[in-house]
């Protein structure tokens, strides 16, 4: 069976040594262990700044660099949900120090320093992970500087990573609304139907693979009857190359080409849109945590 070229690093020229004996490739190589460094950058599916943008790696995830190139180029694999592709090698950092806090909110600044009045030299989104230290108040708001000092974040926009996870993943999808839709988009500033189901799971403490075809292999369990058997909140309804999330039984939330952003709508609209363009709903599936 041909291992997914998306979860799994290998091409003719070099290979993760993990996929030894499953793959052939001229060379296996471990790779190196490296850390977004940059708010968010675009995982392309060539070396190229004009290539197609798959997803994004989020400032602090991890990443496994399997080859670097002269021009500026590095072939990845992000530990968050195996995506394989390249980045621009300057939006990595060192692998150390480890991630003490998460960004929840929909979206925050990194200050120079602990003041908000200071203009913002970065920008990071839900999800995003940070080594985080010492604590300042400037005028009642209370910061947390970076580990090593290089930039604040409000306090209030954080939680340390072994805080508890969000209670409702769809109250957190919820948050996106009116966002731009973004193919391979995965922030807050835009994002693709399967980057909301993403971000929104893992911010409740369930991690999900990368893309729609994927999710709905992994995601939870079906729902007997489909689209047609008993509906509740949190359900994700997929089609062929789209998914959305239930925000009751009659309503739906997702990421939406057609309308080009995240949207809420009635889901006979929206099912009577697909099925008028051919598509009908493939799986019904609602998510298990714990």
């Amino acid at each position: 069976m041909t291992l997914d070229v998306r979860a799994n690093a290998y091409r003719p020229d070099l290979a993760d040594s993990r996929l030894q004996g499953q793959v052939e490739a001229s060379r296996f190589v471990e790779g190196a262990l490296r850390r977004i460094a940059v708010g968010s950058t675009p995982i392309r599916r060539a070396p190229r700044s004009d290539a197609m943008i798959d997803s994004e790696a989020l400032r602090g995830e991890r990443v496994r660099v399997f080859e670097e190139t002269a021009e500026g180029w590095a072939w990845i694999q992000a530990e968050t949900d195996s995506y394989v592709g390249f980045v621009a090698s300057d939006a990595l950092g060192p692998v150390d120090p480890a991630p003490t806090h998460r960004v929840t909110a929909l979206r925050t600044f990194v200050y120079p320093a602990a003041d908000m009045k200071f203009p913002p030299v970065a920008a990071l989104s839900l999800g995003s992970r940070l080594a985080l230290g010492q604590a300042a108040e400037t005028r009642g708001t209370r910061f947390l500087w970076l580990a090593d000092f290089s930039g604040a974040v409000v306090a209030r926009h954080v939680a340390a990573l072994e805080e508890a996870a969000e209670p409702d993943f769809v109250a957190v999808a919820e948050r996106f609304l009116e966002t731009p839709y973004l193919w391979g988009g995965r922030t807050s500033l835009g994002l693709d139907c399967s980057a909301l189901v993403q971000l929104s799971l893992a911010a409740a403490g369930l991690p999900v693979p990368r893309d729609t075809d994927q999710q709905e292999q992994a995601v939870g369990s079906p729902v007997d009857g489909n689209i047609a058997g008993t509906l509740r909140r949190g359900d994700l309804v997929f089609w062929k190359g789209h998914v959305g999330i239930l925000r009751d039984p009659d309503t739906l939330l997702h990421a939406s080409g057609f309308h080009m952003a995240v949207v809420s709508e009635p889901l006979k609209d929206a099912l009577a849109r697909y099925e008028k363009a051919g598509s009908l709903v493939t799986a019904v599936r609602r998510p298990s945590f714990g």
